[in-house]
């Protein structure tokens, strides 16, 4: 009983705290210059250097924010501190190829595959000494925290998914789908051409602005906002990784060996077994799976939210109360 009493306790001093938080962010969100994040740390985790960001208490239960492309840490910019605020430790990571983040040797391969991009995050919880965190994310941050949590549930306390599983493989990869269907999937096609990669690198903002604004097109963001995030554009690596990524997706681009078991468990699309809460924006521009779609992936404690009012697919940034509130939901699953 006093178990149950601990637990409904803690639920209800973190919603609390998120509400007090939430004032605060909102009156931030109000002003003119845009949130920014305190001094990047730097720490060596596997074949990185991850730059990262970090928020609330150093003993707090972890919980760690992945970004997806073209954006950076400051989708979550709005989300750590009601999350610090309610008493978990923040971590948010710049991923391989963005910001801060560097490659330990000249001669690694830049490689954007997502099991590499997986196997970065429990690189990280290692050098920081995280034995178990809770994951959420959007875009390939998402795709990140879906593969973590289905191959190393152990790692795992609970996960927030935007678009719910997106776990994929390169012969899934290969199958035609629906011309409409096709479209939306432009700038893969493009970045799979000699030409788009020159293209991507000569006009790398410009091209990101434009996902931006396709993907969330009622998302009005001005641009102090768009340059915060470009900065991250800047990193040497990025161009490399986000073109492998898309042609390894359709098979055009090898991977590295290492990773050959963690893709053959993911081409199986294993479910996923940690307490998740899965969740879409009302105007989500970019391609997506319907959520009856995925629903049947999840078999450990699960919901879905659908979010209304023009949110886009940048849901962490657009609405951030609402991302805050369901990782502080999940959370408590797992602690229940």
């Amino acid at each position: 009983m006093s178990e149950t009493i601990n637990h409904d306790r803690r639920r209800l001093v973190g919603a609390t705290a998120l509400a007090i938080a939430a004032t605060y962010v909102g009156r931030a969100r109000a002003a003119s210059t845009p949130s920014t994040f305190g001094p990047m740390k730097q720490i060596d985790a596997g074949v990185l250097n991850v730059g990262y960001a970090e928020a609330g208490p150093a003993n707090g239960a972890p919980v760690i924010l992945l970004h997806g492309w073209p954006y950076d840490i400051h989708a979550f910019v709005d989300v750590a501190p009601l999350l610090a605020g309610a008493g978990y430790r923040v971590i948010v990571p710049h991923l391989r190829g963005y910001g801060t983040t560097r490659f330990r040797s000249s001669n690694a391969v830049r490689n954007g595959q997502p099991a590499a991009l997986a196997v970065d995050v429990i690189d990280l919880m290692d050098a920081l000494k995280i034995r178990k965190a809770t994951l959420a994310g959007f875009d390939w941050g998402a795709r990140t925290v879906n593969i973590v949590s289905a191959l190393w549930p152990e790692r795992v306390k609970a996960t927030v998914s935007v678009s719910g599983y997106l776990i994929g493989n390169q012969q899934a990869g290969k199958q035609p789908l629906p011309p409409a269907a096709e479209l939306q999937w432009w700038y893969q096609f493009y970045l799979a051409t000699e030409r788009g990669r020159l293209g991507y690198e000569k006009y790398t903002k410009d091209f990101a602005k434009l996902i931006w604004q396709t993907a969330s097109p009622k998302w009005a963001f001005d641009d102090a906002t768009f340059a915060r995030s470009g900065a991250s554009f800047e990193n040497p690596d990025h161009v490399a990784i986000a073109i492998h990524n898309y042609r390894w997706r359709l098979g055009l681009a090898d991977g590295e060996r290492r990773y050959d078991d963690l893709e053959s468990k993911l081409a199986r699309a294993p479910v996923i077994s940690v307490p998740t809460i899965t969740m879409e924006g009302d105007a989500n521009g970019a391609p997506h799976p319907e959520p009856s779609a995925y629903a049947k992936k999840f078999t450990g404690k699960y919901a879905h939210r659908d979010l209304t009012g023009g949110i886009g697919h940048n849901l962490p940034q657009e609405a951030p109360e609402a991302f805050a509130k369901a990782v502080v939901e999940a959370d408590g699953w797992a602690a229940a």
